[in-house]
């Protein structure tokens, strides 16, 4: 409670000394590309009538705008997600199931998840399960891999080998009107039910409020064909039901020198069976997950002159969950898990432009993190963080190149036993971006970056399971990649082809390790990843209003372990690694209708360690239809979508033992007034 109470305190205080300290020096350069955000730095986007920006990005840069996640039939976050070229999301089955995202093959850990600016954090599990988000109120989805172009972002990003920028959608008002409502409904199979409610409010010249709502209901139980050696009988899923709540509350201020303010207020709770995996003889499932979440972040945005600009975060984060598993093996029938967990995060960045060519900015975090469970011997452990990033930009005509230096120090408390040694590691990163020929739009890149994954708290804490002389895991990653962008007249609208090559080396991985009696977490592993991202966007006008996009991405991955010589699955690929996936997408806009055909096709992978035919999961491709129309009113706008998902029924795993859903369907309706 005392930590919550200073918490409160520290982000108060921070909130009024911002605004206390506003005044109109100098209005901000709207065009200014050092401090826009990673997410706008659009690669690869495909959108109708609108051209990709040229690209001179350093680090390779993804992009789905708000019109693709309607036009390509993206049914959750998850989905979105792993049609980014190098992105491996888990899913273990259903609306319900348990979806994380790893880039590259580095670790979810390794991959942060930024929610309008503002890292979101699990000082817990280390994971963030993308299915708590909703892509209703979603602007713009990017992933950032290495090094990112924005330098006025946190150092807690600047640390992170991969970027997902989640970024919502901001008030905007049209036709003169100060207020927006809109009212979205969505069903489809399996019981699926989810309306939700936007409302935009200006409530001055310089200030506006919106809050978005929505509920999601699913029953989850969906037929599977399960084999057994030469029989094959017809199952269906079961437990598998969720129940959902998110709401958002956003307040976005504009000063007379437009520095500016938002300050986000999110509450996320669902209630959901765990279906379990499914075992030969054995369909019971008695788990439940309980999850809630509660954030309130502020970010503060100043320029002092054209030459210093600032950038201020902060954040108190609450989470927390519930387990519960019936069986008659436990006292009482029931068996129950319950964990808390609390952070405050200040972040503060400033930029300093020598000259138009030369750039510095420095980032300084300082985060505290609790953690409360009901299981026996926990520590009650308490994390204290410190991260500084240092960041420097020569930019001309011909040369962009970044270079940054990050520190880490952390030190923990604990109530009862022994705790973690003090950690302090810098870690440096360089990247370039050379254009070659002065009329072409051809750009090439070469980057090396040098990341780390700390324990997170079940790492070294977890009753039995935890370790606390764990090592923290590192990792080098090399990139080289080349950019071309262009149109071609009377043919194409424009054409954007990045292709990149990789080269990750992970060492003193921390994996769960079986001993005498129960399983460990050790520093086991090394792992040498190599591989190559391809990505194209494309469009072409057949008439003034007829236009075809296509956009594609693939993925080449070798991921192999090289821990141990004498083993049998020594240089094997690492389980639930493909060695290709990749997606196509075509959309054609008409004045009669929107439609959408997209395929996704991941190949042969492992669930275990070792290589063999009877630790493989088939390879699939899922094949997703669309059409949507709006319709233009006087005083409203009425837009309908439909969407058939995985069209041909194709029954397949991503985890094994979770099947997916078949062939399934989703009508959306949404009024805005």
């Amino acid at each position: 409670m005392k930590e919550n109470i200073h918490c409160y305190g520290i982000l108060y205080l921070f909130i009024c000394a911002n605004l206390f300290f506003v005044s109109p020096i100098h209005a901000q350069d709207k065009k200014d590309t050092v401090t826009s955000k990673v997410h706008k730095i659009q690669e690869v986007i495909v959108k109708a009538r609108r051209a990709p920006n040229k690209v001179a990005s350093t680090a390779p840069v993804q992009t789905l705008s708000r019109e693709d996640l309607d036009k390509l039939a993206v049914q959750d976050m998850a989905d979105a997600v792993r049609r980014f070229a190098g992105a491996n999301v888990k899913d273990y089955g259903g609306i319900g199931g348990l979806k994380t995202v790893s880039v590259r093959n580095m670790g979810a850990a390794h991959t942060a998840v930024s929610y309008d600016g503002v890292t979101v954090s699990n000082c817990q599990a280390g994971q963030i399960d993308l299915g708590r988000f909703s892509l209703d109120n979603v602007e713009m989805l990017s992933l950032s891999i290495g090094q990112s172009e924005d330098m006025l972002q946190s150092a807690r990003q600047y640390a992170s080998a991969a970027v997902l920028n989640i970024e919502t959608e901001k008030p905007h008002f049209e036709n003169g009107k100060n207020s927006l409502i809109r009212f979205q409904a969505k069903g489809g199979s399996f019981g699926y039910l989810s309306p939700a409610l936007r409302w935009w409010q200006k409530a001055g010249k310089s200030l506006s409020i919106s809050m978005d709502a929505n509920y999601m209901r699913a029953d989850g139980n969906y037929p599977f064909t399960l084999r057994n050696g030469k029989y094959v009988t017809a199952e269906k899923r079961y437990n598998s039901a969720i129940y959902s709540y998110q709401g958002e509350l956003n307040l976005f201020k504009t000063f007379k020198d437009n520095s500016s303010l938002e300050i986000k207020n999110y509450y996320f709770y669902s209630d959901r069976e765990l279906p379990g995996a499914v075992t030969l003889y054995n369909p019971v499932a008695n788990e439940k997950l309980w999850d809630e979440n509660y954030f309130i972040q502020a970010l503060y945005k100043k320029d002092f002159s054209d030459k210093f600009k600032t950038q201020f975060q902060a954040k108190y984060n609450y989470a927390w969950n519930k387990y519960q598993e019936k069986n008659q093996k436990y006292v009482g029938g029931v068996y129950e898990q319950k964990h808390r967990q609390n952070e405050c995060y200040l972040s503060a960045t400033g930029l300093y432009s020598m000259n138009d060519k030369f750039n510095f900015s420095l980032a300084q975090d300082g985060y505290i993190n609790t953690l409360w469970s009901d299981m026996p011997e926990c520590p009650f452990p308490t994390r204290y963080t410190i991260q500084s990033a240092l960041n420097a930009r020569y930019k001309d005509n011909l040369l962009t190149a970044n270079a940054s230096l990050v520190n880490t120090f952390i030190t923990e408390n604990v109530k009862q036993g022994e705790k973690q040694n003090d950690f302090n590691r810098l870690v440096p990163s360089i990247s370039l971006s050379i254009k070659p020929f002065h009329e072409e739009t051809l750009f090439l890149r070469l980057m090396y970056k040098s990341t780390m994954r700390v324990p997170t708290f079940n790492d070294l804490y977890y009753f039995q399971l935890g370790n606390r002389n764990l090592k923290t895991e590192k990792a080098n990653e090399y990139n080289l990649g080349v950019t071309w962008s262009s149109n071609i007249p009377n043919i194409l609208d424009y054409i954007s082809i990045t292709i990149d090559g990789y080269y990750n080396n992970v060492k003193d991985k921390i994996v769960a390790f079986p001993t005498t009696y129960a399983w460990k977490m050790v520093n086991y592993g090394k792992v040498r990843i190599t591989g190559a991202d391809f990505t194209l966007a494309t469009a072409a006008s057949l008439s003034d209003k007829v236009q075809i996009v296509l956009s594609g991405a693939y993925t080449y991955q070798k991921a192999i372990d090289v821990t141990d010589k004498n083993t049998k699955n020594y240089k094997d690929q690492l389980p639930y690694t493909p060695r290709n996936s990749g997606n196509v997408s075509l959309v054609v806009n008409t004045p009669y209708a929107n439609l959408g055909y997209s395929i996704v096709g991941v190949g042969k992978r492992y669930y275990m360690s070792q290589n063999i035919d009877d630790n493989m999961i088939d390879g699939y491709t899922e094949h997703n239809i669309s059409i949507s129309k709006e319709f233009k009113l006087p005083k409203y706008k009425i837009r309908l979508q439909g969407e058939i998902i995985n069209l041909l029924n194709k029954q397949y795993d991503v985890i094994k033992y979770y099947p997916m859903p078949g062939r399934s369907w989703r009508i959306t309706g949404t009024i805005t007034l």
